[in-house]
């Protein structure tokens, strides 16, 4: 080969090797602007999730408001003005004489009732008046309107309650209110509140802690801390985190099976003496703190774990090298720096459990009680049951009750929400 051909060859070569090397250049480029585009649709179908989201839990908390208060026709049973005393009317009654309209109108049985609730003497005018107008008056709702349409169509509501309800009165009320949240369930919708529901709800998630906390946070331990890679161990794992995927209702029936009937004696409180055995009901607020429990049971095990394991070995290792044995390196140590997750995830199943209707309607719930509960074997009802039983009524005052009572079960699930944030932030270790 001669020298001219040997250096056209050589020339030839890297040619052909800048060429390559362009070539990989340009399809790498190409490749990273695919990937780029590829994140940019992700990114805005995430984005998109996201809008959907707020947009449907904004339009679900605007149709909650809009049936918070608006404009009702109420119908008195006894005419207001035929209760003047001494030619004054009944709104612009004092104390005395309102406390002794309630005494000449109502029967001694009754009136020793609200007595005994509360002493009449002690109670503010503005007390009496609402007793006057719910026990003697007895306002019922001929119709009423939510509150955007209260506030578009006003002079039309106006014009057609004039024209309708020519004898009525025409009020624009917030059914959400102090006097609701303290007043129990009535079968008048004006009169009616949720305190035995928050009061049944507050007893339900008690004992529902106390039952699945430390049976939950004990089985995560044993689980990470002392249990051996074993088939059993396995299975048991597997049937847990099969378990919090279980419909409510199974829960349910379950707790209906064991805590309502076999364990009746228990539950109901006849093993105490507390009643007489031949009336025993196991329809209570134990046995359905106990069915709750066993539904976030599974929950609380996996989040106690998630926390346990996230604790750094470093510490267990340290812990053991300075002679400690595993229960002192797990009381002292792991559970100190597992506990804000553990109390984060108690917490949110808690808030599962508040909002929880079917399985408390198998276990017994009452659907309309106005007598507070008093012990964990009275009978009960919780604020869910509550909403579901006005909801499923035809009237639309009923609703609007509903709606009320939603808010205050969503500010008792915010309430809890923060708690654990407030939990996770004080207990928090850097490690």
């Amino acid at each position: 080969m001669s020298l001219y051909e040997e250096r056209v060859g050589r020339v030839g070569l890297s040619t052909g090797n800048r060429q390559s090397r362009e070539s990989v250049l340009a399809a790498e480029t190409s490749n990273i602007q695919k990937r780029k585009k590829k994140g940019r649709v992700w990114r805005q179908v995430f984005l998109l999730a996201t809008v959907i989201g707020i947009v449907a839990l904004m339009a679900l908390l605007i149709n909650v408001f809009d049936g918070v208060s608006g404009y009702v026709v109420l119908h008195p049973k006894v005419d207001p003005s035929t209760l003047a005393v001494d030619g004054v009317p009944l709104e612009e009654q004092d104390k005395g004489q309102l406390l002794g309209l309630l005494q000449q109108e109502l029967s001694s049985g009754a009136y020793n009732k609200l007595d005994n609730e509360k002493s009449m003497t002690s109670r503010s005018r503005s007390e009496l008046l609402a007793l006057v107008n719910q026990r003697i008056v007895r306002y019922s709702v001929e119709e009423s309107w939510p509150l955007f349409e209260s506030i578009r169509d006003r002079d039309e509501i106006q014009a057609y309650a004039a024209e309708v309800y020519p004898e009525e009165r025409l009020h624009f009320v917030s059914w959400l209110s102090a006097e609701f949240i303290t007043r129990p369930q009535s079968s008048e919708p004006l009169f009616a509140g949720i305190r035995t529901a928050i009061f049944g709800s507050l007893y339900t998630i008690l004992i529902t802690v106390l039952f699945a906390f430390p049976m939950g946070v004990g089985a995560a331990i044993y689980l990470e801390e002392y249990a051996d890679d074993t088939f059993l161990n396995r299975i048991i794992q597997t049937n847990i985190n099969n378990l919090a995927g279980v419909p409510s209702i199974i829960y349910g029936i379950l707790g209906l099976a064991v805590f309502v009937r076999v364990l009746e004696p228990l539950t109901s409180g006849a093993v105490f003496r507390l009643i007489d055995p031949t009336t025993a009901n196991g329809r209570t607020i134990l046995s359905a703190g106990l069915t709750l429990g066993l539904l976030v049971l599974p929950l609380i095990i996996i989040n106690a774990q998630e926390a346990i394991r996230a604790v750094p070995n470093s510490l267990r290792q340290a812990s053991c090298g300075l002679g400690a044995t595993r229960w002192q390196t797990i009381w002292s140590f792991i559970l100190p720096n597992a506990i804000p997750g553990i109390l984060t995830g108690t917490i949110l199943a808690v808030s599962r459990a508040i909002g929880e209707t079917a399985p408390l309607i198998v276990v017994g719930a009452s659907t309309a009680i106005s007598v507070d509960p008093s012990s964990p074997f009275s009978k009960f009802t919780t604020l869910p049951i509550q909403i579901y039983q006005w909801t499923a009524r035809p009237q639309a005052e009923w609703r609007h009750l509903a709606a009320a009572a939603i808010l205050v079960l969503l500010a008792l699930l915010l309430t809890l929400n923060a708690t654990a944030i407030v939990l996770r932030n004080r207990f928090k270790k850097k490690y």
